[in-house]
């Protein structure tokens, strides 16, 4: 019996939910977060990836409310995050996507209850409009929490930055260049613009891997609008911010939960990266099961992994990796 399928034990017999996908790796079902949560063991996954509703009056299908009162909003978070904190293992980790004004009451929430904070990453918005007397909004949350001491946080690598008009090294390391980690440098919390750091790298190794530094700002993430690519009517996040967070908060063979399963991104991430998952999407999940089925057909859209490949002046084009951790 795999992992997920030893956890959730005919959840929708238990639950009234619908299986609608199942593969190798994990299983999705249709209907209610809290039905999904509540039927799962204590203290039984390594991750929670939760993007829910972010109660501006989005259309998520017939019967779904995208709209209610503060109060009742907060609320009905507490309980899927309540939910969330019980079913991860002790040092699993917690990711919440939303808007910064519900993300400070998430975590107050999530301090109360004592999990540890570790960060808050903004998300950059670009080309946002200001609405009434405010500034124009510049980016999402995303708040990382984690049940105590972090069980799995993996550091990830990747070549020095070099300038792709001279050659030289972006950053000025000083002295300390040759005390560098020869497999790159640390993976930190935000990322500078795809343009200026990812380089073409003809001897790079197969174990290298071609990102760049993070702080607490990722610019390279934003929601998926263009028709082209979209699953869905509302916004959906690409993939690659899903492979970010599944490689460095969680191993091979651990369990992925995500209760908004949206377009599926999640799942396709934990699949390409070989994590086990479990998921609900209370609203359509088609737009998911194609994204699944068309991963499992081998049909991967390149964009979603590495925002395409970069062309050089020289008339090149460099294909992106995905990002390999490395343990610590």
């Amino acid at each position: 019996m795999l992992p997920f399928q030893a956890i959730a034990p005919d959840v929708a017999t238990q639950q009234g939910l619908q299986q609608v996908y199942i593969s190798e790796h994990g299983i999705l079902y249709q209907g209610d977060c809290l039905k999904l949560l509540s039927a799962l063991p204590n203290e039984s996954v390594d991750l929670v990836f939760a993007d829910p509703p972010f109660n501006l009056g989005k259309e998520y299908g017939e019967g779904i409310s995208d709209q209610m009162e503060a109060d009742r909003y907060l609320s009905w978070s507490q309980q899927w995050l309540s939910e969330s904190i019980r079913i991860l293992k002790p040092g699993g980790s917690l990711f919440i996507f939303n808007l910064p004004k519900w993300c400070m009451e998430y975590g107050a929430y999530l301090n109360r209850k004592g999990m540890w904070f570790r960060h808050w990453i903004a998300c950059r918005m670009p080309k946002a409009f200001p609405r009434g007397k405010k500034m124009s909004p510049a980016h999402y949350g995303l708040i990382y929490y984690t049940k105590g001491e972090p069980a799995v946080f993996n550091k990830v690598y990747t070549p020095i930055q070099l300038c792709r008009h001279c050659g030289g090294e972006i950053r000025d390391y000083g002295g300390h260049r040759k005390s560098l980690n020869d497999k790159g440098i640390n993976l930190m919390d935000v990322w500078d613009m795809p343009e200026d750091v990812w380089e073409d790298a003809p001897e790079a190794s197969t174990t290298e891997v071609l990102w760049t530094l993070t702080e607490e700002m990722w610019t390279d993430i934003p929601p998926v609008r263009h028709r082209r690519h979209k699953k869905r009517v509302p916004n959906e996040l690409a993939p690659i911010m899903l492979e970010r967070i599944i490689a460095m908060a969680s191993d091979p063979g651990q369990i992925v939960v995500d209760p908004f399963g949206g377009s599926g991104t999640t799942f396709y991430a934990a699949e390409k990266l070989h994590r086990y998952w479990i998921g609900s999407e209370i609203g359509d999940t088609e737009p998911a099961v194609d994204r699944l089925t068309n991963l499992a057909n081998g049909i991967i859209e390149q964009w979603e992994s590495a925002r395409g490949s970069k062309k050089l002046k020289q008339g090149k084009t460099t294909a992106l990796q995905l990002p390999i951790p490395y343990s610590t």
